[in-house]
């Protein structure tokens, strides 16, 4: 059974930061997730939202692994036409 969420529940869902303004106007913009309208009732399907998220994960990667350690933080740099020092003095 498709369980439905009213604007107000997917706020929350989204801890208030999608707000139901927001949902308001993404309606309006015929952007965001999913939605049915049933007369004045607008609803989301929870299913529709968990697919919303997915279309929406921003995707991390592990930092590459670098044999000369450039920009590596332990590694002191030399700036822009600054010579390096000859550590013999």
């Amino acid at each position: 059974m498709t369980v439905y969420l009213t604007p107000e529940e997917v706020s929350a869902r989204y801890r208030g930061e999608v707000t139901v303004g927001t949902l308001r106007n993404w309606r309006a913009m015929r952007i965001g997730p999913t939605f049915v309208k049933i007369g004045k009732a607008v609803l989301y399907s929870r299913d529709e939202l968990d697919m919303w998220d997915k279309a929406h994960t921003v995707k991390c990667q592990a930092p590459r692994s670098n044999d000369n350690n450039h920009g590596h933080a332990d590694e002191p740099r030399t700036g822009v036409g600054e010579k390096e020092r000859d550590p013999a003095g």
